[in-house]
């Protein structure tokens, strides 16, 4: 049988170029042009790289026509709120969901590896109160290089396993830190006694001591098992998304030949952009600008007016063009927080007028401007009394298991090279 092939031709000239077609297992099918330079003497052309595949991976599929997100196979609907976000980060890791046993000892072990070294804790005394959180916690996490230099070129199985089971124990400490530092407050250090997600909102929480705020008229700010579901699922839908801005960030660096815990810094800093890991803060920001529900048919029209500069946040995706997946479970996390919490909040009901407003607009539909996960996460954790700054953080801890996973995947992959694009020079 012929190999499937794809043929350039030159027509200023006539020559062609032949390249071999690769076929995923899922998604478009990709044309190898490594040698098209040596062949051609000429680059391709793609910025933003909408049309480029820059790797082969295992880890995470997307069909943004289906709206279909996957990871190692599993539908995102099958593990978002029914599956823990640790056995996710499991499934990430190994590639398969764990047994009973499995998931225990790995609950465990993540429990225990969530300390940080105290040269480490120190360092946050040298950051400036009212820090904005993703600084802090792209300098401390950038310092895990320093504590475990051990990492920087891991040999075999168990010490690749080692590391990555540890950045991702330690980000929600680093990113709980990283906020009470913010505003000026002692750090509370983890309970081995609690989950992942419940120790997150615990360390957010909690007064030195271990105790938890009164809040008066009978109220606490002890953590609710719908609070940690609902969170526990937002980490879960933003553990990994394929090659988007960040994880190529992480990516990239990673081909370098630097240390895996200054990669994933990387990754922090390309994440805090509004464009990425910034956009459901500027969601809330806008919801704040509409002001009321009576305001809502106003700022449709605006977004539907090409004259003016007003966009609506958290509608619409680079990738998936129709209805993002993770927002489908989110909007039910969301209906689910508002009934059992009793919120009674103006901003929730903005967001209700919008959505509303926008799903039976012709101008959004034809357009496949749907809510995306934007949209609801940023509604979802301000109903987790969760302060806007700390929404990128929260995105970092979701994500932090694909960045290490990626970081694995290239390191391990025998054909890997330094990134290095080319340009199409312009200048004098």
């Amino acid at each position: 049988m012929a190999k499937d092939t794809f043929t350039l031709t030159d027509n200023r000239d006539g020559k062609s170029y032949e390249y071999s077609i690769l076929h995923g297992t899922r998604g478009p099918s990709v044309v190898d042009i490594r040698t098209f330079y040596k062949d051609s003497g000429m680059f391709t052309y793609d910025p933003g790289y909408t049309s480029t595949a820059a790797c082969e991976s295992k880890i995470t599929f997307i069909d943004g026509e289906k709206s279909e997100l996957r990871y190692r196979g599993h539908i995102i609907a099958d593990l978002a709120g029914k599956k823990s976000y640790l056995d996710v980060c499991y499934l990430l890791m190994t590639g398969k969901l764990p047994n009973e046993d499995e998931s225990k000892n790995f609950d465990l072990e993540i429990r225990h590896r969530s300390f940080l070294h105290e040269g480490l804790v120190r360092i946050f005394d040298a950051f400036p109160d009212h820090a904005h959180p993703m600084a802090t916690l792209g300098a401390a996490t950038m310092a895990l290089a320093t504590f475990y230099k051990e990492h920087l070129n891991p040999q075999g199985e168990e010490e690749f396993r080692e590391m990555r089971r540890r950045i991702v124990a330690k980000m929600p400490t680093i990113a709980a830190m990283a906020y009470r530092n913010s505003i000026g407050v002692p750090p509370i250090y983890p309970d081995v006694d609690r989950y992942f997600t419940e120790n997150f909102l615990y360390m957010m929480r909690a007064y030195p001591g271990g105790k938890m705020k009164n809040l008066g008229n009978g109220l606490t700010d002890e953590i609710k098992q719908v609070e940690v579901d609902a969170l526990d699922a937002i980490f879960t839908l933003h553990a990994d998304h394929e090659q988007n801005a960040s994880t190529t960030t992480v990516r990239n660096v990673a081909s370098t030949e630097a240390h895996p815990y200054v990669a994933i810094a990387s990754g922090i800093a390309a994440l805090w952009g509004a464009a990425h890991g910034g956009a459901n803060e500027k969601v809330m920001d806008q919801l704040r600008l509409i002001g009321d529900v009576k305001n809502v048919d106003t700022y449709i029209a605006k977004a539907k007016d090409r004259n003016d500069p007003f966009r609506l946040m958290g509608f619409g995706h680079r990738v998936y063009k129709n209805r993002d997946p993770r927002a489908e479970s989110l909007k039910g996390l969301q209906d689910k927080l508002r009934e059992e919490l009793k919120l009674d909040s103006k901003l929730l009901d903005i967001a209700a007028a919008v959505e509303e407003a926008a799903l039976k607009d012709d101008y959004f539909i034809k357009r496949g401007l749907y809510p995306n996960i934007d949209f609801y996460s940023g509604v979802i954790l301000t109903a987790l009394r969760i302060p806007p700054e700390m929404f990128t953080p929260i995105f970092v801890i979701g994500r932090t298991v694909g960045w290490i996973t990626q970081w694995s995947e290239l390191k391990q992959d025998p054909t890997t090279k330094i990134a290095r694009p080319r340009q199409l020079y312009t200048g004098k």
